[in-house]
């Protein structure tokens, strides 16, 4: 049986808050890839950074679809049901993005 995303209801057009993730750029810490919060546009660090800000920002708001952003991936993620998914509507990214690692 395949599982399927009970929350893609939630994934809305936004807008990147920052050109980076918004916790390490005040911080001026390093993150390797970037996460997409498509509820409010919340840009954070992925799971493989130190500061894991992405996933930080789930438990804070339970947003809960994000997308694959930098590099632009094609892919969202669901944290409630945990499962990946293509994502047909890429958001374009904000400028170009600063590299920290």
């Amino acid at each position: 049986m395949s599982k399927e995303c009970l929350h893609l209801a939630h994934v809305a057009n936004v807008i990147p808050g920052t050109r980076g993730c918004e916790e390490c750029l005040k911080t001026g810490s390093t993150w390797l890839h970037l996460r997409l919060c498509r509820s409010c546009g919340h840009v954070g660090c992925c799971d493989q950074s130190p500061g894991r800000h992405a996933t930080a920002h789930f438990h804070a708001t339970q947003h809960p679809i994000i997308e694959g952003y930098d590099p632009p991936e094609g892919w969202g993620w669901c944290y409630v049901d945990e499962i990946f998914f293509e994502l047909p509507n890429q958001t374009p990214q904000k400028g170009p993005i600063p590299r920290f690692y």
